[in-house]
């Protein structure tokens, strides 16, 4: 049996999350990194032939989601939305992340740098019930303006 080469595709549930320069606690899932350009129909003259080019690039909330513990960084920054437009408590909306996605081993082996996201929807708590057995679950929403892979990563060797 041969050994895994550096050519094979990694998991998806081995990953960090960073903001403020710390990795935040606990997410155990994120939705995808997901971008959409429109496409713009142009015609010339009276030429019966349509062209297409690139419009307007959108990029799409990610939601991040964890178990509810101590750690307040969730609730901390979704605070900030509901500070006071111009105050200084309202200086920490926009934080830019760093997302690492790891290789089994827990090296990273690629990084995405998102700008200057935010918090759009806070979810504390999920619906409660003594009936149930699942882990209680915070999540939050994040508008963001763009994306990037970081290219600075150097590959951890085989």
């Amino acid at each position: 049996m041969t050994g895994i080469s550096n050519h094979d595709p990694y998991k998806n549930f081995k990953f960090r999350v960073k903001w403020d320069g710390k990795y935040v606690a606990g997410i155990s899932k994120m939705s995808a990194l997901k971008s959409t350009t429109e496409v713009v129909l142009l015609r010339q003259g009276g030429s019966p032939i349509e062209t297409k080019t690139p419009g307007r690039t959108r990029f799409e909330p990610i939601t991040l989601e964890r178990g509810v513990t101590y750690d307040q960084a969730f609730s901390d920054w979704a605070a900030q939305v509901w500070a006071a437009p111009g105050s200084s408590s309202a200086s920490g909306l926009r934080k830019d992340l760093i997302v690492e996605l790891q290789n089994a081993a827990g090296k990273p082996i690629a990084a995405y740098k998102l700008h200057r996201c935010w918090v759009s929807e806070y979810q504390a708590l999920p619906d409660l019930d003594v009936n149930a057995n699942a882990v209680a679950i915070e999540h939050i929403k994040l508008e963001n303006e763009g994306w990037e892979r970081d290219d600075s990563l150097v590959m951890p060797p085989p």
